[in-house]
Formats: structure tokens, C-alpha cells, sequence
């Protein structure tokens, strides 16, 4: 892999993006991921290959995996800890250790992201946006905060590291065929199955 292509990148390749790894890696959350991902996936059709950009240690892929055990996977992650980590612990993932800053020839029926760019740079999410939709046959998942507007917060004491922004509402508009299929949230205090407050979107690339 190529280095760093800005502050962000650098931030969670190095060691921040290591010590996320150890935040992250937990039954806990794998149960909360199983309930979400099968939400997901029953509102699409014939999804035979997923990939994901800024895949981490593959916690959202294991869950897919476990949904969809005969569906081809691969991850895209900065961090080559995590990229280790991948290929150690889930050996039918296909682990890519390469920016998503960076074109990305792959061709799959759903592409996605959970987490991932609330942490692009503004200037850099076209970038981001293009794979999403360039490298998707059929579905685009995007599981991030939302904000009706861009908004720039602080993260653990760092800054430049969060943005908040109407990620599909930017994908809509910028992509002509896609179409919403379904959107939902993940409360942090629901009783069985929390996630961190992620609003997620289920997006449609259709014909032109």
C-alpha cells in the first residue's frame, strides 16, 4: 500500500487505528451486527458478493458470513494490523490492505461502509463515493451519523476526525439511478441489540 494520502488516513493507520482494533472486538458487538445485517440483507435480492470499505478487523463481515455463508467478501482497510487481523480470523474474507481513497477495481452486488465516512475528509468523500458506486452492481449500504447538514465534531479530544453529513441524501443526488430502499437506526440504548446511534441506508442502482 501506498502511504497516507492526508492527516486522516495517517490517523487510523497508525496508532489510533490500532487501539480501535481492541475497542471493537467483541461478541457483544457481533450479536447487535447479526441483528442489523440481517434487517439489511432481507430487504435485497440476490446478493452473491459484499464488499466493505474500511472493513477494520471484519467485524460487520463476520455477521454477514454468518447470514450468508456462501457470499463472497472483501475488505478494504488502511490499517495493516487490522488487515492481519482479517486474514488471520476469517479466512474467506478477501482482505485488501489499501486506501478507499484510491480506485478500486472490483466489481460486487453490494458495497457499504458502517463507521467509515463520518472519518473522510469532506474534500475527500467524492473520492469514497465513486467506489461505492462505481465497484456495486446492484445495492450501496451506507451505516453512518447522520446530520441533515455537514458538521464537524470532535473525537475523543482529536480534530478533523468526524464529520457528520447526509451521506445518501449525497449519494442520491450525485447518482442519477440510484433509488432508496429502505433506511433505518440503531438506538445505543436499545435493550438487546444496541449500536452506536447509526442511521443506515439501503440504496438501488438501477438502469439508466
Amino acid at each position: 500500500m501506498n502511504e497516507p494520502k492526508n492527516e486522516q488516513e495517517t490517523f487510523w493507520a497508525g496508532e489510533f487505528g490500532d487501539e480501535y482494533i481492541n475497542r471493537n472486538n467483541s461478541d457483544f458487538l457481533h450479536s447487535a451486527n447479526l441483528n442489523l445485517f440481517s434487517k439489511i440483507l432481507a430487504r435485497t435480492s440476490d446478493v452473491s458478493s459484499v464488499a466493505e470499505f474500511g472493513c477494520n478487523i471484519g467485524m460487520n463481515l463476520r455477521a454477514i458470513e454468518a447470514l450468508r455463508p456462501s457470499v463472497k467478501l472483501h475488505g478494504y482497510e488502511i490499517n495493516k494490523s487490522a488487515v492481519d487481523y482479517v486474514k488471520e480470523t476469517l479466512p474467506n474474507v478477501a482482505a485488501h490492505h489499501q486506501s478507499i481513497l484510491e480506485n478500486i477495481d472490483l466489481g460486487v452486488d453490494l458495497t457499504f461502509t458502517k463507521g467509515v465516512l463520518i472519518h473522510i475528509d469532506p474534500s475527500n468523500l467524492s473520492l469514497v463515493y465513486e467506489n461505492l458506486y462505481s465497484c456495486s452492481r446492484k445495492y450501496i449500504l451506507v451505516a453512518e451519523y447522520y446530520d441533515p447538514k455537514p458538521v464537524a465534531l470532535t473525537y475523543r479530544g482529536h480534530e478533523n476526525k468526524m464529520f457528520k453529513r447526509d451521506f445518501a441524501g449525497d449519494l442520491l443526488e450525485r447518482y442519477e439511478n440510484l433509488k432508496l430502499i429502505d433506511y433505518g437506526f440503531c438506538y445505543h440504548r436499545d435493550v438487546n441489540f444496541p449500536q452506536d446511534d447509526i442511521s443506515w441506508f439501503l440504496l438501488e442502482k438501477r438502469s439508466l
